[in-house]
């Protein structure tokens, strides 16, 4: 396999951006939603990616934008229809991620029954850390994740409650679409998440490993 390429230029090269939804029990019992019997996945546009720095733009259509802590997963090769036990092979590393969700906006989306877009897609809507290559994570899934606004902790979990694990997810999803080199797989959130305003600033980080930090910003066209 090809040695990975950097992660800052993941908008030059990944095609996908996939989430995986309610995969910890308790987030989906804070959103009051059924725990869920296999994943539940949406995409992202690769333009919702903001590398490490970048700030986050607040939709002018929202007045709940909420943070969503990650783990995400770089694809380090060409996937499809892998096996969950060769799955890990198919692992470049990792990235801390921020699924930003503007919550009102998706709340009408559920009731009306309608795909999420407005709610995830928008520009700016996927901070991505540093990447961190496979060798230094020994075990996905023994990772702490915590994020503070302004400072105050507001959301902490650990891997070991994702109630589908990282080679199930990377075969279940070579499974419905091709992952290419350079996707990114975003594994769910922790209870936790909250609400955002312009002018906060976000830190995030998987304890021991990387950290990142946002400004969160009005919207510019």
């Amino acid at each position: 396999m090809a040695a990975p390429k950097p992660l800052s230029r993941f908008w030059e090269w990944g095609k996908n951006i996939v989430c995986v939804g309610r995969n910890y029990a308790e987030h989906a019992r804070e959103m009051r939603s059924a725990v869920p019997r296999e994943p539940v996945l949406f995409l992202k546009p690769s333009s919702a990616y903001a590398p490490e720095g970048a700030p986050v733009f607040v939709p002018p259509y929202t007045r709940d934008l909420q943070h969503e802590l990650e783990l995400g997963v770089v694809v380090g090769a060409r996937a499809r229809a892998v096996p969950e036990a060769a799955a890990m092979d198919y692992v470049a590393g990792y990235a801390l991620c921020l699924d930003m969700t503007a919550r009102d906006v998706q709340d009408e989306c559920k009731r009306q029954g309608l795909p999420w877009t407005l709610a995830k897609g928008f520009t700016s809507s996927c901070p991505v850390s540093a990447f961190v290559p496979k060798a230094r994570v020994p075990d996905p899934h023994r990772l702490r994740l915590w994020l503070r606004v302004n400072g105050e902790l507001r959301q902490q979990g650990d891997t070991a409650a994702m109630l589908f694990s990282v080679p199930y997810l990377v075969s279940y999803v070579s499974r419905v679409l091709t992952l290419e080199e350079g996707d990114l797989l975003l594994t769910g959130t922790p209870e936790g998440v909250g609400p955002v305003k312009e002018g906060d600033t976000i830190e995030a980080g998987i304890e021991g490993v990387v950290s990142m930090r946002c400004e969160v910003r009005p919207w510019q066209a």
